[in-house]
């Protein structure tokens, strides 16, 4: 460092800009049955006190995003993403000057994808400064739920990125167990797109490419023993288009 940059650094005074605090929101998706879930909570404070809210909370200052998203999720609902098999990315930074009512927050958003057998979800458990937390339909939100801050925008944004990526990806098999049925990831693709319009024979031959027999077979129910498979390939082409609504 040159003399003249010590200089700068030493009369610098942070203070004369404007405050903009670092938050962190999480849109945790997980699948049950054909039903695409996400984690929520409700406010214990102001602003927006028992309004639903995703996760989330400021990032403290020893703290990158990633790791403060990890610990505001564990702190506000109980899931700890380490002691499950996790999918996490960073979504996008939601930055609006008066998306918080108390002060400049900018918000970096992670999209969080849980493995589920398809059946049941982990436990959540409120906490820190949650009034509680629970699994709820994504689309069930979106339709009827006023969510605080701009969550909404934020969910339907996560939303479209999974619904999106799996046209053209198998990141929906990030929902399921490593190993899985075609039958089982057919689920995952109806409970993201919300369709029940997704022909078996269709799906089995658009995927197949894709994944690897593992040799097993599994029953479930009365139904005849379904192949089990793992990811092969990413990547699938040509892509599954999405049925139009």
């Amino acid at each position: 460092m040159s003399a003249e940059e010590e200089r700068f650094l030493k009369d610098y005074v942070p203070r004369e800009y404007p405050s903009v605090a670092l938050a962190v929101d999480l849109v945790v998706f997980a699948v049950t049955g054909s039903t695409l879930n996400a984690a929520f909570v409700r406010r214990g404070n102001h602003p927006f006190k028992d309004a639903l809210a995703l996760p989330g909370g400021f990032v403290l200052p020893d703290e990158d995003a990633l790791t403060a998203a990890w610990r505001e999720l564990e702190e506000e609902t109980g899931l700890d993403l380490g002691e499950h098999r996790a999918h996490v990315e960073q979504l996008a930074t939601f930055s609006a000057p008066k998306r918080d009512p108390r002060m400049r927050v900018v918000s970096v958003a992670h999209l969080a994808l849980l493995a589920t057998d398809g059946r049941t979800l982990p436990d959540l458990a409120r906490g820190s400064d949650a009034a509680a937390a629970e699994w709820l339909p994504v689309y069930n939100v979106l339709a009827d739920g006023d969510l605080a801050f701009d969550h909404r925008e934020i969910l339907a944004a996560a939303l479209g990125r999974l619904a999106g990526k799996i046209e053209y990806t198998l990141t929906a098999a990030r929902l399921l167990p490593e190993e899985f049925t075609l039958n089982q990831l057919r689920r995952v693709y109806q409970a993201v797109w919300n369709t029940t319009r997704l022909d078996a024979g269709n799906f089995t031959r658009k995927m197949t490419g894709a994944l690897q027999d593992t040799g097993r077979k599994v029953t479930h129910g009365k139904g005849a023993p379904a192949a089990v498979f793992t990811v092969r390939d990413e990547y699938l082409s040509p892509p599954l288009i999405r049925p139009a609504k």
